[in-house]
């Protein structure tokens, strides 16, 4: 599946709004998406690191109109922690030679919000 197909929307909830200030996200996925997919997903269109992926199902309401009653569909909900302090990785290469790389990771989701 494509990044624009795993990931549906945002979910911007009173809730969603205060954990944006701890680095996580709310999103509304494919229900047959993985923890993998996500995170890939969410790396590729943001770019951004992302740490951790919590997952979900949220059960549909029941709901009625008039006399009729019916049922929403069950969806998925993946709560997503990204790294909001990205810094450069050090290792050692052959000879003992210390390597940085930095990796060009934003340190939020800018377009979220709608900004």
């Amino acid at each position: 599946m494509l990044p624009e197909e795993i990931i549906i929307k945002p979910i911007i909830t009173e809730k969603s709004s205060i954990d944006i200030q701890e680095g996580k996200y709310t999103f509304h996925v494919a229900k047959k998406a993985t923890k993998i997919q996500i995170a890939s997903s969410i790396e590729a269109l943001f770019n951004v690191k992302v740490l951790n992926v919590n997952t979900m199902i949220v059960k549909g309401k029941e709901k009625r109109v008039g006399a009729h009653t019916g049922k929403r569909p069950d969806w998925k909900k993946a709560i997503v922690t990204i790294d909001t302090n990205p810094a450069e990785v050090t290792y050692l290469s052959k000879g003992g030679k210390e390597v940085k790389v930095d990796k060009k990771y934003k340190a939020s989701i800018d377009e979220f919000m709608g900004a």
